[in-house]
């Protein structure tokens, strides 16, 4: 069990992505186990993501975030707003994607995609270039004080058919995920997920079931801790 030990710690901005992908008539996402020696929820079945490094806002995408994705980014944004942090927040949720389960969000590049940064160089290597357009941002939340680490958490959602290596993820040498495959809501009932994460697929189940898909314009569910409890609303 997380200890909570620490009485303030800074949120660090970080990213997730849920890559959605349909089986018939059944939808799937990319899920894996965390260490059972993690600091941080261990042991749980997550989305691929981590925090967000500063070479990620740095680097330049083929496509760009849309407008109304960006815009929701901005919305009550922690300390100082910028177009750039918003970037690399997306840039985030794609570099540890590609780290944690080898799949590659982009498309083509003629001119190659180079880096100076490590944590992208290897992404560089596969040939594409990372995109965001088709990005949708479906929550965030924010980890209360006291726990041992902090996040200030964005979910992203993508389409299957962004991604360049869907059935030929690249090797990784990563073992913060382990056990990475596809599962259905249905399936997401039996396994040890993390609070907020049954709360993100209760929404985004709810969201499909309205819609069909993830429109850019879409408000995102945002928890965070006030000090009379859990504040629920939407950015």
């Amino acid at each position: 069990m997380e200890k909570h030990t620490s009485p303030y710690m800074r949120p660090k901005d970080a990213a997730t992505l849920i890559i959605l992908r349909k089986d018939g008539s059944e939808t799937k996402f990319m899920m894996g186990k965390r260490h059972e020696n993690s600091k941080f929820m261990p042991g749980k079945f997550v989305f691929p993501g981590g925090r967000v490094d500063a070479c990620d806002s740095r680097i330049k995408p083929i496509s760009d975030l849309h407008p109304k994705v960006e815009q929701s980014l901005l919305n009550k944004m922690r300390g100082k707003q910028s177009s750039l942090r918003a970037r690399g927040i997306a840039m985030a949720a794609i570099r540890e994607t590609f780290e944690e389960v080898g799949l590659v969000i982009g498309k083509s590049h003629n001119g190659g995609f180079n880096s100076r940064s490590p944590s992208w160089q290897t992404f560089g290597q596969t040939g594409y270039a990372p995109s965001l357009d088709k990005m949708r941002l479906i929550a965030r939340a924010i980890t209360p004080p006291g726990r041992t680490r902090r996040f200030d958490a964005r979910f992203f959602v993508v389409d299957a058919a962004e991604v360049a290596n869907i059935d030929s993820p690249c090797a990784i040498d990563n073992d913060e995920l382990l056990e990475c495959h596809w599962v259905s809501f249905d399936q997401t009932t039996t396994m040890d997920l993390p609070w907020i994460t049954q709360k993100v697929l209760k929404f985004l189940g709810e969201s499909l079931e309205d819609s069909g898909d993830i429109k850019p314009g879409l408000p995102a569910m945002f928890h965070h801790m006030t000090k009379s409890g859990w504040c629920y609303e939407t950015v």
